[in-house]
């Protein structure tokens, strides 16, 4: 056996799946709109691996999220569309034309050097660059390019953040917490008028205001969201496991008893952090 495989070994491996003579039979119905969803599952399990530092998988992690990527190079391929050396000669390109900075004569080994420049001007020359590239593109207006398929929190949150970079925006997070009470207040006059529909966009106007809120703090909307998601797995885990027992489960206990042992849960968390 090999010691070490290399990244041609994968692509050749992709072929071989891919190979209508002998080939797997479920590798070989697939299709770039098919396997879109388990390119998403695998983007959000390498970042569930990094926020719980579990670095003994990530690297397995990543190289599920890659095999994605060869999956489509080959299907680039056979298409006759692209392939993977297009794939990285683009990428190379790209982000050598993105970094000027260090790579001043366009050149990816040409007589490079990182000039005098700190984060926030790199931040604004990036933003410039990729302005160009929309512009390129027959992307026009400030909100261009962003793409509709992102999931909506990171989606609004780039949304906002565009539109901060032409100073539309609350000049700090104050104006932006005085918004939520705005909202929640529209939103509870929407409940009360019984209007499913009204009440739905009031509540889409809280959240937009919420990840409002999370780009002001610098906090990944989604990275919050998730966090607070398996927040509330283990808290809802340990009410279940204080039923068990008693051989019960949460379906044979009352609210009042339910919301007592998620306090008793939450007071642990509490307590165990303080040690």
């Amino acid at each position: 056996m090999q010691d070490q495989y290399s990244v041609e070994d994968l692509l050749h491996l992709m072929s071989q799946l891919r190979n209508p003579n002998g080939g797997c039979p479920w590798d070989l119905k697939q299709t770039f709109s098919s396997i879109v969803p388990s390119t998403i599952e695998e983007a959000y399990e390498v970042a569930e691996a990094i926020e719980l530092e579990d670095f003994e998988h990530l690297h397995e992690e990543l190289g599920d999220l890659l095999f994605q990527v060869i999956f489509y190079s080959q299907l680039g391929r056979e298409q006759g569309h692209f392939d993977f050396s297009r794939i990285v000669d683009t990428l190379v390109r790209k982000l050598v034309r993105r970094h000027p900075h260090v790579f001043p004569s366009g050149e990816l080994y040409g007589e490079n050097g990182s000039s005098a420049m700190d984060e926030a001007q790199v931040k604004q020359n990036w933003e410039a660059i990729k302005a160009e590239e929309r512009n390129a593109k027959g992307e026009s207006g400030v909100l261009a390019g962003v793409t509709a398929g992102l999931p909506a929190l990171t989606r609004a949150a780039k949304l906002q953040k565009r539109a901060s970079q032409v100073g539309f925006d609350w000049p700090d997070i104050t104006g932006v917490l005085d918004k939520i009470e705005e909202e929640v207040a529209e939103l509870r006059e929407a409940i009360a008028t019984g209007d499913r529909e009204h009440a739905g966009e009031e509540l889409g106007d809280l959240l937009f205001s919420c990840v409002n809120a999370a780009r002001h703090l610098k906090v990944d909307p989604e990275s919050a969201l998730r966090q607070c998601n398996r927040k509330f797995e283990r808290r809802f885990g340990a009410v279940e496991a204080a039923l068990r027992t008693d051989g019960r489960g949460p379906e044979d206990a009352s609210l009042q008893e339910l919301d007592r042992l998620w306090e008793r849960a939450k007071d642990i968390e509490r307590q165990d952090s303080d040690r």
